[in-house]
């Protein structure tokens, strides 16, 4: 969502001088969206992500046995389940708060394991693995040979260490006829705004996967209390009091996210799937276009960074690995016959958005049939999914409010051109491909607006009576926006000007979504406060949409 910009401290002026003298050694005429490729460009990339000319190998190896702290302060995850294998994730970090992690500056071998029960009495598999100093200590093992469709446990040690347990699941194996799968949807978690109290009731969840839509944190500064949280029992170090910019600051703030110990349950409870938005990188950037006043080459450097450290810091598997400023972030899961999720990158590929972001009035600007929020090649790639799917449900995680949000209930209403609203004809090619290649039960998954919507999908939004062809629901945030209410003041204007829309609320929170056979259920969990820790969890509301018949109704 967009927001205020800061005005940059001397600091913060002097990390962009830097990114700017590292855009100065590109080669003059080089293409943006390649243009790591030659030998200054390569070093320019080297200078602002702190890499060693050398590669990984350059780093000599740690004495596991001589690391006096807990190396696991940041916990354990795992992620993108597959039929017969899990990827599973930690990052040694002793300091997390220090650049470094407070470990010297060489490789460590860490060793893991993976268990049918929670005491490792049933070792399934184990192996180790390289924990890099050039990938900021991340450890990622992409274990193969599981069971489809089971629970499984996890865990990592090095030298006297030992991480906390994690829990996964495996997909079940491609034809299952699975009758039910339980998924939540969460997003946008800025730490200043409060606690991740909600994370903390979703680890005891009975759910099989966790979906992050993105905003998994914000670039902008934390004070040294914490923000919102007002911290009295700590003081955060001064270096998080500024916008993250290169990649020491996009590592040591992931840290301090990842230090939250409501968020480290929710990871270690559940497999998550991520896909970023804007705020891993920088508040409504599109494609190589920045928010701020800076060249290309610059704001390039600067993803080149956010998006290595997205991959380091989460569990992601080998093909989500970047190369520079680019990073191919939509894939494809199945879970039997019941799902398929294609989770998409509405980011990195759009054009700029129409008539300077915010909400205006369309026009031809943002109503122009070229404009694409995804990419030709990644449009193809979902459309053609959809031709090859033979799933009951076919759910796409994404970032930004798909169906229309008119602001007023009136003829001089505007929309939000950082959402699909501002992208009308992509989203139409996007829904003709749907229709086309047959999906019957569409379901998209969003967040990124700190409410929680529920939206039949129109064939003509212009036109209430045009047919129902699938679902939205957009969860609203773990912590953005603060405490939030149950009725936003548009509440009312928004509601009489989207027929479609069936559900609104302000509170924080997440959704837990139950695909069946014959019907999905939605519902949306709330918290009443994140500014002070400990809020219960309620449900604000459900609504149930049937298998076959597009369209949400109450529970």
């Amino acid at each position: 969502m967009t927001a205020a910009r800061t005005i940059m401290t001397p600091d913060q002026s002097n990390r962009a001088t830097e990114l700017r003298t590292a855009a100065r050694l590109l080669q003059p005429g080089v293409g943006r969206r390649r243009f790591l490729t030659g030998t200054a460009a390569a070093a320019a990339l080297a200078f602002a992500v702190n890499l060693p000319a050398a590669g990984t190998a350059s780093a000599a190896e740690v004495d596991a046995r001589r690391i006096a702290e807990d190396p696991f302060t940041l916990g354990v995850a795992s992620g993108d389940p597959h039929p017969t294998s899990v990827l599973i994730w930690t990052r040694l970090a002793p300091r997390p708060y220090e650049p470094g992690g407070g470990l010297p500056n060489g490789r460590v071998e860490v060793r893991w394991e993976i268990a049918r029960d929670e005491r490792f009495r049933r070792i399934e598999r184990r192996g180790s693995v390289t924990a890099h100093p050039e990938f900021a200590h991340s450890v990622r093992a992409e274990v193969q040979g599981l069971g489809s469709g089971r629970l499984y446990y996890y865990r990592f040690r090095t030298g006297s260490w030992t991480s906390p347990v994690g829990r996964t699941r495996t997909a079940p194996a491609p034809g299952a006829r699975t009758s039910s799968l339980a998924l939540a949807a969460v997003s946008c978690q800025a730490y200043h705004d409060g606690y991740f109290t909600a994370l903390g009731h979703l680890a005891a969840e009975d759910v099989d996967v966790v979906f992050h839509l993105g905003d998994y944190l914000y670039e902008y500064a934390v004070n040294a209390t914490g923000g919102a949280r007002n911290y009295t029992d700590r003081t955060l170090p001064a270096h998080y009091n500024r916008e993250t910019q290169n990649l020491e600051d996009y590592r040591l703030r992931y840290a301090l996210y990842k230090s939250d110990p409501d968020l480290r349950a929710a990871h270690a409870a559940h497999p998550f799937v991520v896909t970023w938005d804007d705020h891993e990188t920088e508040n409504n950037y599109a494609g190589e276009i920045p928010e701020n006043d800076v060249t290309p080459e610059e704001f390039l450097l600067r993803r080149a960074a956010a998006y290595r450290a997205y991959w380091e810091n989460q569990p992601l598997r080998t093909p989500q690995r970047p190369t520079g400023p680019d990073m191919t972030l939509y894939r494809r899961l199945r879970f039997g016959r019941l799902a398929q999720f294609d989770i998409l990158d509405t980011r990195q590929y759009r054009d700029d958005q129409a008539y300077g972001d915010g909400w205006r009035t369309p026009g031809p600007e943002s109503e122009d049939p070229a404009r694409t929020m995804t990419g030709a090649t990644q449009e193809r790639w979902l459309i053609d999914g959809w031709r090859a799917s033979d799933a009951t449900w076919n759910v796409v995680p994404q970032q930004v409010t798909f169906a229309q949000r008119r602001d007023v209930p009136s003829s001089a209403f505007k929309l939000s051109m950082d959402s699909w609203d501002g992208y009308p004809a992509s989203r139409q090619r996007v829904l003709a491909g749907a229709e086309a290649a047959g999906v019957e039960n569409l379901m998209v998954l969003t967040g990124d607006v700190h409410v929680s919507y529920a939206f039949d999908l129109k064939k003509d939004f212009a036109d209430p009576a045009s047919r129902t062809i699938g679902t939205e629901i957009v969860t609203t945030s773990i912590a953005s926006g603060k405490d939030g209410a149950d009725r936003p003041a548009n509440w009312e204007n928004q509601t009489r000007a989207n027929p479609h829309l069936k559900h609104y609320n302000g509170r924080r929170g997440y959704a837990v979504v139950t695909l069946g056979t014959k019907e999905a259920r939605a519902d949306f969990r709330t918290v009443a406060a994140v500014t002070t820790p400990g809020a219960p969890l309620t449900t604000a509301a459900s609504f149930v949409t049937e298998a076959g018949n597009p369209g949400l109704t109450p529970a």
